[in-house]
């Protein structure tokens, strides 16, 4: 078993042999995946040692403390967050060692193609069809809110394989090549000027039997493992206190005491006990994530995320009054990453109307924690043991 005393060990040798001051960014980050020092709880060879997913912060803080590059979590958060666990999970052999080590490494970024303009919330009901041809298969359709996939070299795509059975049976979940032919990208610009969402058409695109993640009309459940971590990565990101979107807030309210209030005062208040509180309670779920696969309590983390987020940058709207509706740039961009804290309030209250909608929408999230976490009767389904190509659109 490895234990801290010997990650601390590997960690300094790697920093000798690469001085991050002397050594290419790329170069180091491949080497720290190399030495198993990227996720540690991930098997050897494979970035990791096999060792307790809690460790992982001994390595962070000794590369921290020498300045080492980070591999821009942010940016590659979907192949982070999503892609990579289910890949591990559900993946052979020949496809963990061929993603795996360019996704961490930032080299190749990752985009969902889960969504659809008739199956957001029911994404069950999805419409994407891929049919056999050959070795491979030929996938048609449409997918929407699709974040960085005008940045991204491969997509995890779920399609359907059989309509002649229940939704949740017929479907299949590929490994897509964003640069093959038939796959077309446009922009979906957004409340804030800018375009970080896209819409994707598949048209004849072919993919070989090879990018096939798990079986067959098991896509459903392969699925799951992907939104279950996506969750988890949304609403339980590790934040200082003040970290996230109650910083500003609370920073504005100690330097500009001319635009206090007592009513503020009390919502400020607050919202910063419930931001600390769901702070504490990801640090949680994160350590709990260390004994096994995250589960639907990851929904609840997600929930809170978006509620605070709301509620939090319509207060500091509030709190600076006229100076609340600036906005600094409508200016039609394609960016890269979300910057909640680096932009002004403007920017931080447009954007955080889509936190209700992204990873799940609240709505669906609150069914899955009253079913799966209180125990609560689900709905009544109608379409349950319906075929797919027999329901009603």
């Amino acid at each position: 078993m490895t234990d801290a005393a010997e990650l601390r060990d590997r960690t300094r040798e790697l920093l000798a042999s690469h001085p991050p001051a002397d050594t290419g960014r790329l170069d180091f980050l491949r080497a720290r995946f190399d030495a198993g020092l990227a996720w540690v709880h991930y098997p050897e060879g494979l970035g990791g040692l096999g060792a307790p997913r809690s460790l992982q912060a001994v390595v962070d803080s000794e590369l921290e403390a020498a300045g080492a590059p980070d591999n821009d979590p942010r940016r590659i958060g979907i192949g982070l967050g999503m892609a990579a666990p289910t890949i591990l999970r559900y993946g052979t052999e020949e496809q963990k060692r061929q993603y795996l080590r360019p996704l961490w490494t930032g080299e190749e970024v990752w985009c969902q193609l889960f969504s659809e303009p008739g199956a957001g919330s029911d994404l069950a009901a999805l419409g994407t069809r891929a049919v056999r041809d050959g070795e491979g298969w030929r996938v048609n359709g449409q997918k929407v809110w699709t974040s960085s996939a005008h940045l991204a070299r491969w997509a995890i795509l779920i399609a359907r394989t059989d309509p002649d059975v229940p939704k949740h049976q017929g479907i299949t979940y590929f490994i897509c090549d964003m640069t093959d032919p038939g796959v077309e990208v446009r922009p979906l610009r957004q409340i804030t000027g800018e375009a970080e969402f896209n819409e994707v058409f598949l048209t004849d695109v072919r993919i070989p039997d090879t990018r096939r993640l798990g079986d067959v009309g098991d896509g459903w459940r392969v699925a799951q493992t992907t939104l279950m971590n996506e969750r988890v990565s949304i609403g339980g990101m590790r934040i200082p206190r003040e970290g996230g979107m109650i910083g500003p807030v609370a920073k504005t309210w100690r330097e500009r005491p001319e635009l206090r209030t007592h009513d503020l005062h009390q919502r400020l208040l607050r919202l910063w006990v419930e931001a600390e509180v769901a702070r504490l309670t990801g640090e949680r779920l994160r350590q709990q994530l260390v004994a096994g696969q995250p589960g639907p309590e990851g929904s609840g983390m997600k929930l809170a995320f978006a509620r605070l987020n709301q509620e939090i940058s319509g207060l500091e709207v509030e709190l600076l009054g006229e100076e609340g509706l600036l906005y600094d740039d409508w200016t039609m961009r394609r960016p890269e990453l979300v910057d909640f804290t680096g932009r002004e309030a403007g920017y931080r209250y447009l954007r955080s109307k889509g936190n209700s909608i992204e990873g799940g929408t609240s709505e669906v999230l609150l069914n899955i924690v009253a079913e799966r976490v209180l125990g609560l009767p689900p709905e009544p389904r109608t379409d349950k043991d319906v075929a797919w190509k027999d329901l009603a659109r």
